[in-house]
């Protein structure tokens, strides 16, 4: 009998100390979520709902915020410039796999070290060289020459110091701006950016003049081509993907189900060319010829005997994958060759003749691509950098053993023994990716173009602050936040099914 007011005794003293954060927790993070729910469903308008007007009552209205959200086009606007930023996640994503496999390798061979010390030197000699340039731009007056030299020289010195170090020193170098915070970095690339002074175009300009008496040099014709070198190569990396996909799935591999969504994604890089990039008949001529290829290839697939069988959403995370690397090459063809063949009319432009170098976050077009790169230099070096490492090390030493044997060459044994070991790591990160996409770049757009031009960078989330504490319209505001929650939770959903059960360990 005595223990139990003991016992209860314990939970009072375990609360009482637990008391802080209990009420910290409630106060800072249950009572604004309940709020913003019963905010959604009112007028709250901090213009029309305050103590100096005559009528500061908040009224129910229901879904009246939602409605609105889907009719208006600001929502859709800059939805699609979030999904816009988004494409740029399986470019970062390659590079930090990229990064993460180069710094994996830790050559410890005798003529790796007898090469350490003239690498060095070579270095060291770059330097001074560089350094002695420096000096001579500055006198010149070239000041801007002489940043682009001094980080030149800069380079060269990692170069040097990476000898000296090893993996480390890269390893350090290529995390070290995830420790800087979002707003210096930003305010830094926007001084690169600035069109007038800023290095980049400092750099870019010499060559853009250059490259424009190349390009009038140049027939026509070896321009409009590349159009169609374009066409076939975004064709036939759809091909590939769906030829790969069928084996897969005659495999075993990939369910019927899951097959449907991967097909879609990989067409989508083929949706953007026909509405973006190229001719009308250009794009009719690109459509007709993937659906050939799609249906031959399903037809010939549904023809030959399956050799195993699985559930239908078996093998979605490998078919995901797989898409979301031939994306990545179908988007660079589909922009590599829409710039080549918009080079001479770029060039013989009257209002401005000539290459120019672009107002990065000044331009309509430029500023999404602009936020992109940044995004592309960060995801070099995040965490998906150190995932992919950690990831890199459990992959067991026999398997790479077995394949050697084999004599498989580099990219064999990239293929089939790394990258599958790697495939619950990138589904991890794409989904999570994914969700940081989706509630992302508030920091980004109102340290760099604060959502202009026009909207033209103005994610989601940036939405949300606008309308919350900008204009004071807290229920629309609290509206929005909510249906990006519901993507959000959906997406997290989408993870909780496949993440685990679908991706081959």
């Amino acid at each position: 009998m005595s223990s139990i007011p003991k016992s209860r005794k314990n939970v009072y003293t375990g609360l009482l100390f637990l008391a802080p954060n209990i009420i910290g927790v409630l106060l800072f993070v249950v009572f604004p979520v309940v709020l913003s729910i019963c905010m959604a469903f009112t007028d709250w308008d901090l213009t029309k709902n305050n103590r100096y007007k005559a009528d500061p009552d908040l009224n129910f209205i229901g879904f009246e915020n939602f409605v609105r959200l889907f009719t208006e086009h600001e929502f859709t606007q800059y939805f699609q410039n979030t999904l816009f930023l988004m494409m740029g996640i399986p470019f970062g994503m390659g590079a930090a796999l990229v990064a993460a496999i180069l710094l994996s390798q830790n050559p410890k061979s005798d003529s790796a070290k007898a090469h350490k010390w003239l690498k060095m030197c070579t270095f060291g000699l770059l330097s001074v060289v560089l350094g002695v340039s420096i000096a001579m731009l500055f006198v010149s007056g070239y000041n801007g020459a002489g940043m682009m030299v001094l980080l030149m020289c800069l380079i060269s010195g990692i170069l040097m110091f990476g000898v000296l170090g090893g993996n480390t020193v890269y390893r350090t170098l290529f995390y070290l701006p995830s420790f800087t915070a979002g707003v210096p970095t930003y305010v830094l690339w926007k001084k690169l950016y600035n069109p007038r002074t800023g290095p980049i175009n400092t750099t870019l300009t010499p060559a853009l003049e250059k490259l424009s008496a190349v390009v009038d040099a140049l027939p026509i014709w070896l321009f409009t081509s590349c159009r169609w070198i374009g066409f076939g190569l975004i064709a036939a990396l759809f091909g590939y993907g769906i030829s790969k996909l069928l084996k897969m799935w005659r495999d075993g591999e990939i369910g019927s189900v899951a097959m449907l969504p991967t097909m879609l994604a990989l067409g989508l890089p083929i949706l953007l060319a026909l509405k973006w990039s190229y001719t009308a008949g250009v794009s009719w001529a690109l459509l007709i010829a993937c659906a050939i290829i799609l249906t031959v290839l399903v037809v010939r697939a549904v023809k030959a005997k399956r050799d195993f069988t699985c559930a239908g959403f078996d093998g979605f995370g490998s078919g995901i994958l797989l898409v979301l690397g031939l994306m990545v090459l179908e988007f660079i063809v589909l922009g590599v060759s829409t710039v080549l063949t918009n080079l001479p009319a770029m060039v013989s432009d009257p209002s401005d003749p000539g290459l120019s170098a672009p107002d990065w976050l000044g331009s309509y077009e430029w500023a999404k691509p602009s936020m992109m790169i940044i995004g592309f230099w960060a995801a070099i070096g995040s965490n998906n950098m150190l995932l992919y490492l950690a990831a890199l090390t459990n992959v067991p030493k026999q398997l790479y053993e077995a394949a050697d044997i084999d004599g498989a060459s580099r990219w064999a044994r990239f293929w089939n023994v790394t990258w599958p070991q790697l495939a619950p790591t990138t589904f991890f990160i794409a989904v999570m990716s994914t969700i940081g996409g989706l509630q992302g770049g508030f920091e980004m757009a109102r340290s760099l173009t604060n959502g202009g031009p026009a909207g033209a960078t103005t994610p989601i989330s940036f939405f949300i602050y606008n309308e919350g504490f900008e204009t004071g319209r807290l229920g629309y505001s609290a509206a929005i936040a909510w249906v990006l929650f519901l993507m959000i939770f959906t997406i997290t959903t989408f993870n909780w099914k496949f993440g685990n059960r679908y991706v081959n360990d």
